[in-house]
């Protein structure tokens, strides 16, 4: 089996990928995620919602490859018998809406304020995804480092001032890019979607196929 570890704290992209038979690793990366966009922009000048998403995944999952990588170089202090993942994934989300974007809500009154205008509306939920390939040249390994961006278009029901004040009391919006979840409570006040469901989630399975498959991995070796 292939190992994997997934550089993001987010319940619902472990879950998705437990559920597709996987079993990764997780292990938090430390960015500073308003840094990395200044940064980016100073480099790039004006970044697109899928670039914003695909720079952040990218920097979430080399920051977390640089962390392991750290003590194995480290002889005096690498503990016995621990081993690197195979790959490292790391992901980011946003929603974008009339040319803006939007990660997760500062607080209550934000996320409620979000809510009145997404009603009723559509938006596009961009979804990075990074790939680290971390295997020995010896295993297979091509040092490939890799992204790709998942971009659904997702249409919102027209909920009511108290359904808003509802759903943002259970507190779910504040936890999530775009104040919503598919697969979560906020599932009722999405009407359809148009584009692959894993990505909403958090993380596209078809993307991350495509993505472990350029550097020499077939999907079900990671089953």
């Amino acid at each position: 089996m292939t190992s994997l570890l997934l550089a993001s704290a987010s319940p619902a992209r472990l879950s998705t990928l437990r559920s597709a038979g996987l079993d990764p690793l997780v292990q938090v990366s430390s960015v500073d995620e308003d840094a990395v966009l200044a940064e980016g922009r100073a480099r790039f000048g004006t970044l697109e919602p899928e670039d914003a998403v695909l720079l952040l995944a990218q920097a979430k999952a080399e920051d977390v490859t640089r962390a392991l990588e750290q003590p194995a170089e480290d002889a005096e202090t690498a503990e016995a018998g621990t081993a690197l993942p195979d790959l490292v994934v790391g992901c980011d989300s946003m929603l974008e809406l009339d040319g803006e974007i939007f990660g997760k809500p500062a607080d209550a009154e934000t996320a409620v304020a979000r809510w009145r205008t997404m009603r009723g509306r559509s938006g596009v939920l961009h979804t990075g995804h990074w790939v680290v390939d971390l295997r020995a040249t010896e295993d297979g390994g091509t040092g490939g480092t890799l992204g790709a961006t998942s971009s659904t278009t997702v249409h919102f029901a027209d909920l009511s001032d108290e359904e808003i004040d509802a759903y943002v009391a259970t507190g779910e919006p504040l936890a999530v890019a775009g104040a919503f979840t598919l697969d979560g409570r906020g599932g009722a006040f999405v009407t359809g979607i148009e584009g692959d469901h894993h990505g909403v989630v958090g993380i596209s399975l078809p993307l991350l196929r495509e993505l472990v498959g350029q550097v020499g991995v077939r999907w079900t070796d990671l089953w």
